[in-house]
């Protein structure tokens, strides 16, 4: 598996497959979250609201209760697509050389995404 993950920790992304899919949503009712957490040895990201799952904790003191806490889970980064914040669409990413950096850039738009 590839250690490359198009998408960076703060990015802004929707989910291209599942329960909150791009494509079966109005434009208005997309939603969007902001990437928490990348793992590129997995190939995984943490997306804020997305795939939630709960977790049952129990006591670590004594006379403290065990609770359920909702948290979310890894997607896959290939099933996230970055949002411009310049366009505000879905998109992929290109990158140009400028300045001797490397800058990634919308392909819809063509502005830099830094």
């Amino acid at each position: 598996m590839s250690n490359k993950v198009h998408v960076k920790t703060g990015d802004t992304v929707v989910l291209l497959t599942g329960k909150y899919e791009y494509k079966y949503t109005d434009k208005k009712d997309r939603r969007t979250g902001k990437v928490l957490e990348v793992s590129p040895k997995e190939g995984k990201v943490i997306v804020e609201g997305f795939n939630m799952i709960t977790k049952h904790v129990k006591p670590t003191a004594m006379g403290q209760a065990g609770s359920i806490v909702k948290a979310e889970a890894p997607i896959y980064a290939c099933k996230v697509q970055l949002v411009c914040p310049k366009c505000g669409k879905p998109t992929r990413v290109g990158h140009v050389v400028e300045d001797g950096k490397k800058l990634r850039v919308c392909k819809k738009c063509g502005k830099s995404f830094e």
